[in-house]
C-alpha cells in the first residue's frame, strides 16, 4: 500500500499573466514544492491540447503542445516528478481527469506500484483538480484534496467552494498541508 502525491496542471497557462490564468494560482507552487519532499511517488497532470480542439469552444486557447503555456510553472520542482500525464491530447476530448491521459493508463500505474492513496493538489479546483480527484474516488483510490495548495478558475464566484462540497460529498477527504503526514 503506497501514497503518491497528484500535482495537476501548474502549467503557465492556467498561472496569472497565462492564456487562462487563475487568480493566484502561482500562489500553489510554494506549497506543492515542499509537498514534493514528502512523498516518494510524485505524479503530475499537464493539460496538452492541439492547436484544433473541441475543448477551445468552452474556453480560451490553452496549454496547446509544446508551447510555453503548456509548460510547467518555472518555480515548480518538475524534476522531481516521476511520471507526467499529458491529458487532453485528442482533439476531441475536453481532458479535465488526469485518469483521461492518453499517454499513459493512470489506473494500470496506480495499479502496477501499487499506490492506493492519492494526495491531489494543483490546478483548477473547480475542473481538473474535482474530476482527477472524483475519478480517483470512483477508481477505490483513498483521496485527499489539499485545499491549500489548490485555486479555483471561479467563472461563478462559489464554483471552487460547490467543487469542494461535491468532492467531500463524494469521498474525498479534505485537508490542508500542513496536516500531512506521509509514511
Amino acid at each position: 500500500m503506497k501514497t503518491a502525491l497528484l500535482i495537476v496542471d501548474v502549467q503557465n497557462d492556467f498561472c496569472p499573466g497565462g492564456a487562462l490564468g487563475v487568480k493566484d494560482g502561482d500562489k500553489v507552487v510554494p506549497v506543492i514544492n515542499k509537498l514534493i519532499e514528502k512523498f516518494d511517488f510524485v505524479i503530475s497532470s499537464q493539460d496538452w491540447h492541439p492547436e484544433e480542439s473541441v475543448h477551445f469552444k468552452k474556453w480560451p486557447v490553452h496549454c496547446v503542445a509544446g508551447t510555453k503555456g503548456a509548460e510547467f510553472h518555472p518555480d515548480l520542482k518538475s524534476e522531481k516528478i516521476d511520471l507526467k500525464l499529458k491529458k487532453g491530447i485528442d482533439n476531441k476530448d475536453d481532458g479535465y481527469s488526469a485518469f483521461e491521459a492518453t499517454n499513459i493508463s493512470f489506473t494500470k500505474y496506480l495499479e502496477d506500484n501499487e499506490i492506493t492513496t492519492l494526495y491531489v493538489c494543483g490546478l483548477t479546483t473547480d475542473y481538473c483538480v474535482k474530476e482527477s480527484a472524483l475519478d480517483a474516488v470512483k477508481n477505490g483510490i483513498h483521496t485527499f484534496v489539499i485545499t491549500d495548495a489548490i485555486a479555483a478558475v471561479n467563472a461563478s464566484p462559489n464554483d471552487g467552494k460547490e467543487a469542494l462540497n461535491n468532492m467531500f460529498s463524494k469521498g474525498c477527504v479534505l485537508i490542508e498541508s500542513e496536516d500531512i503526514i506521509v509514511i
